[in-house]
Parts: C-alpha cells; sequence; structure tokens
C-alpha cells in the first residue's frame, strides 16, 4: 500500500500511550514509505501523527474543510493541503486518494469516518482493506456491539470480518497486506452496479 488514510481523534485524550500509538503508527509509514492521507489538522492524535512524518521528511497529504480551514486548526507544515467544500466532500477525496484505511483512537468524527469506510465496504463501492488499531482496549465495547449486531441479525459474519483489528502496528499492517474482499454478492452487484 502505498497511500493510506489514518481517521484519529483532533484530542490526544488522557493517557499517554494513545499518544505513543501515534508515533509509531507514523514510524512505520516513513519506514515502509507510506503516505499519510489525514485530516489536515495540527491538533491531537493527527497533529501528533503527521508531525512524526513530516519531522522524518515523510509524505503527508491534508484534507481540509474551508469551515475548519483556521489558523488554529490547519497543520501549516503540510505542503500537499487540499481544501474541500464540505466534511462529506472530504471522505470522498480521501477515498479516491488512498489503498486502505487506518482508524486510531478518535471521537464521533473518527467512528463516522469508519463507518462510512465500512459500509463502502458493505456495499462493495470499495474492497480496501479497513484496520483498527485497538490501542489499550479503545475500540472493545464497540467490538462487542459489532458481534451484537451479526448475533441479532443485523450485520452479516462475512462483513463484520472485513473490519481488521489488532493491537500492534506491524501486526494490523501485516493483515492489511493481505486483505481479500468478499465476494461481490449478486443482490449488492444488481443494486449497486
Amino acid at each position: 500500500m502505498n497511500k493510506i488514510v489514518v481517521f484519529c481523534g483532533s484530542s490526544i485524550g488522557f493517557n499517554p500511550v494513545y499518544r505513543q500509538a501515534a508515533v509509531e503508527l507514523g514510524n512505520y509509514f516513513v519506514n515502509n514509505n507510506i503516505c499519510l492521507v489525514y485530516g489536515g489538522g495540527k491538533l491531537g492524535m493527527m497533529g501528533i501523527l503527521a508531525d512524526t512524518i513530516l519531522d522524518q521528511n515523510g509524505e503527508v497529504i491534508g484534507v481540509i474543510p474551508k469551515l475548519l480551514e483556521k489558523e488554529e486548526v490547519v497543520h501549516a507544515g503540510v505542503e500537499e493541503m487540499i481544501v474541500c467544500k464540505k466534511m462529506s466532500e472530504r471522505k470522498v477525496i480521501m477515498s479516491k486518494l488512498i489503498d486502505g484505511y487506518i482508524t486510531l483512537p478518535g471521537g464521533f468524527g473518527t467512528l463516522d469516518e469508519l463507518f462510512e469506510a465500512l459500509t463502502l465496504g458493505q456495499l462493495q463501492i470499495e474492497q480496501k482493506p479497513i484496520g483498527l488499531l485497538n490501542v489499550n482496549g479503545f475500540f472493545d465495547a464497540i467490538l462487542l456491539q459489532l458481534d451484537k449486531m451479526v448475533e441479532e441479525g443485523y450485520l452479516k459474519q462475512t462483513n463484520r470480518n472485513m473490519l481488521l483489528v489488532a493491537n500492534s502496528v506491524d501486526e494490523l499492517l501485516h493483515k492489511m497486506n493481505n486483505y481479500i474482499a468478499p465476494e461481490i454478492s449478486p443482490i449488492i452487484n444488481k443494486v449497486v452496479r
């Protein structure tokens, strides 16, 4: 994979383990010549991840909506900054640029982006790997909810399996590099195509 989008918080959280995870992921990207595509911010997890890569002359592309293009938010060190009109347009632009998705801890926006990527995979609009770095068990409750959705008949196990989960960067990228998307459903094929 050459370009990966990372969804993560504009906050840093209270536990330094999350900051360390962003640094580790940034170092992995640099060491493996992977371009980071992200939300373009300088704050929180986003800022730490971008700074880690930029400090080592790695490649970073930011995609930020016009409403967030403010001096206190936008990362001035990112040379390639794509400014779009809306939050929804940001996700479309990111999707066209990248080979896969990774999610780090974050809030509502992070979860929104993760679940939109999963929905695109479920509808087989995309077949890109979607990784979740489950730092410090941050996503455990959400993973239990996904299992409950399968148990209650609201989510197919095949689609649940699209979300690649690991506790370490190396393990997650190994899973992503070996990902095989589910076969195209005849029903989805008729509806989407």
